[in-house]
């Protein structure tokens, strides 16, 4: 029995020699990409775990978060900023609001209009668990130089804007 391939070079080879002609100038670059996005997010479950947050939440405070003193936004803003649907945003600031760590009230004109403001609990868990995320993801990216990083950062930028244009 042959070897199995693991590397993305040698599963190239592999579908080279097995169906000659297939495309696999994508694999090199797409394989590891999924493997790390794999990692990182085992990673930063682990983490969060630790941390008593889970990843939907992290995103709803986040966002809050960054947006400034008074720390709230629509559910529409929201929704847009997280790229989730406007039900699973409604879910998520429930849930939130059910552990206190959010406040939800009438948005004023708009009928359906809801504002949601990030509380003290809140304001804290999200200061804990930013830090704790954040930290662990810079400290597994030392490997790269900051050049390697800034390379990196570039050419994901342009791939993912290539990537979203074709789709």
């Amino acid at each position: 029995m042959a070897d199995i391939p693991t590397s993305p070079a040698e599963i190239a080879a592999a579908w080279q020699r097995e169906r000659p002609g297939t495309p696999t100038s994508s694999i090199e670059i797409v394989t590891p990409i999924w493997r790390l996005a794999k990692m990182f997010a085992d990673d930063r479950a682990r983490v969060l775990r630790a941390a008593g947050i889970d990843a939907a939440t992290l995103d709803l405070l986040s966002v809050l978060r960054r947006s400034g003193p008074p720390y709230r936004l629509s559910t529409r803003e929201l929704a847009r900023r997280t790229l989730v649907t406007a039900g699973a945003i409604s879910q998520r600031v429930a849930r939130a609001e059910r552990t206190g760590l959010i406040r939800r009230a009438p948005g004023g004109t708009a009928r359906k209009s809801v504002l949601v403001t990030l509380t003290d609990e809140g304001h804290a868990l999200i200061e804990r668990s930013v830090d704790s995320v954040l930290g662990r993801e810079a400290s597994l990216v030392e490997g790269l130089t900051p050049e390697e990083r800034g390379t990196l950062v570039h050419l994901l930028d342009k791939l993912t804007a290539d990537v979203r244009q074709r789709l």
